[in-house]
């Protein structure tokens, strides 16, 4: 519990509002899924994770405070961009796995240059470059594109059940190699806009 800003009567940590007085709270120093009121999981319900998202979005519409003190309106906008930030990282099924390893402790370098830990990820990595290099027709690129999908929809699996048993180390290598994969993807579409022009 913390004071009201306004009344100073007693708040929950996460709530957005004040259950005494009705003023808009500051986003207190929580994790993403409690900030929108889920589980710590690796495994997302999307859908709830929508819903909840944009019901709270709904009480924080600028349109809400439109009457209220300038101090409302700004702690409404911090609340909204809190928001925000938790919705984007939990969607992203990379973005929640370096969240998640962080969140337990364990490092994983911003562009996945874990390369002490794990040199098979940077092999992995050149062999995949060098076969987009050579790349000629669109056939091979989506050959390439479908192999790296079915590589990534393996890898969130695996963040699943790493998560799933508290593996935060692998956690944390899976999360290495899906930031290359994903890469992958994205080096897929610029080649592939590049063949078509």
């Amino acid at each position: 519990m913390k004071p009201c800003w306004s009344c100073k009567g007693p708040v929950k940590i996460s709530a957005l509002f004040c259950p005494i007085c009705g003023a808009v709270q500051g986003p207190a120093a929580v994790s993403h899924f409690q900030r929108l009121g889920l589980e710590l999981s690796f495994d997302v319900d999307v859908k709830r994770l929508d819903q909840m998202y944009f019901d709270l979005q709904r009480q924080l519409h600028p349109d809400r405070f439109a009457g209220k003190s300038p101090k409302e309106k700004a702690l409404s906008q911090q609340q909204a961009t809190a928001l925000n930030d938790a919705y984007e990282t939990l969607k992203d099924p990379l973005r929640r796995a370096d969240f998640m390893v962080h969140f337990h402790g364990v490092d994983v370098l911003p562009e996945g240059c874990n390369l002490v830990v794990d040199q098979s990820i940077l092999i992995e990595a050149m062999e995949m470059r060098e076969q987009l290099s050579a790349v000629e027709t669109l056939a091979d690129l989506n050959g390439i594109a479908k192999h790296s999908k079915a590589e990534i929809d393996k890898v969130i699996a695996d963040l699943s059940a790493a998560f799933g048993t508290q593996d935060y180390v692998a956690a944390s290598k899976l999360t290495t190699r899906l930031k290359y994969l994903q890469k992958m993807m994205g080096e897929v579409r610029h080649v592939r806009a590049h063949l078509m022009t």
